[in-house]
Order: C-alpha cells, then structure tokens, then sequence
C-alpha cells in the first residue's frame, strides 16, 4: 500500500461555472489531508483525462449545478481509452435519479447530493482512493 495520500482532481466541465460547492468540497478535502487539484469549471473532457494521467490521481470529483453531468459518460469511456479506468470518479450536485442510473451505469462509482455531508464525501473519497490504488497493485502483478 502506497504512503501517499489520496489524490483527488476537483472539477466541472462543460459550461457550468457555479463552482462554489465544489471549491467548499476541494477545500475540506484537502484539510482532510488529501492532496487536491482544483481546476477552474468550463473544463475539457480531454483536458481532465489529460490531468488526471499527469497527476497519477486516485479519483476525480466532478460537480454539477446545471445539466453537464450528463458529459460524465464521455469522460469515463475518454479515462478507459487511455488505460485509466483504475481513476474512480464521483459526482456531485444536482443529479435527478433517471441520470443517476446512467452515470452509475456507465461506471460513476458515487453520486452525492445536495446535503450530503463533507465527512460522507471525504470518507468515500478516501476509500474510492484505496479502490484505485488496489486496481492499479493488482494491474501491476
């Protein structure tokens, strides 16, 4: 087992700019003792595999206010083309339960929603964290 701690990519993509959920989850995160990339919102699908490859990060958080959680599905087939399906990615915000199942179905390991709590995000990030790490052990033997 790695030493390291859980390194985790705090993002939005498509056009949704209202970041401050995700700036508040970023910064608990990381006064949890994780290791936070925060981006800006209005990223690239390509651009957050990209990042996450560079990083070696364990999970990716990405949050919606608006409808490009729907973009989710394009990101987790980009992360298994570039041979990171290892990377576990969580959504947060406002996700009606119809694309709920979609995001699940198409490999989202966790959905949180509006009030869910910042110890409930950090523990299941922190564990997602250990699943990832696991894959990539288990990859490498």
């Amino acid at each position: 087992m790695s030493d390291r701690p859980p390194k985790v990519i705090v993002t939005k993509i498509g056009l949704d700019g209202h970041d401050r959920g995700s700036r508040v989850v970023a910064a608990y995160l990381r006064d949890s003792g994780m290791e936070v990339v925060y981006t800006p919102p209005w990223q690239q699908v390509a651009t957050v595999v990209k990042l996450a490859i560079e990083e070696d990060a364990d999970v990716i958080g990405i949050s919606s206010l608006a409808t490009d959680h729907l973009l989710v599905p394009k990101l987790m087939a980009a992360l298994r083309d570039a041979g990171a399906s290892d990377v576990q990615v969580v959504v947060g915000g406002i996700v009606p339960p119809a694309d709920e199942t979609r995001l699940l179905d198409a490999g989202v390991a966790r959905v949180f929603h509006p009030g869910s709590s910042l110890q409930e995000i950090a523990e299941a990030v922190r564990a997602l964290a250990g699943r990832a790490l696991a894959l990539r052990e288990g990859a490498a033997s």
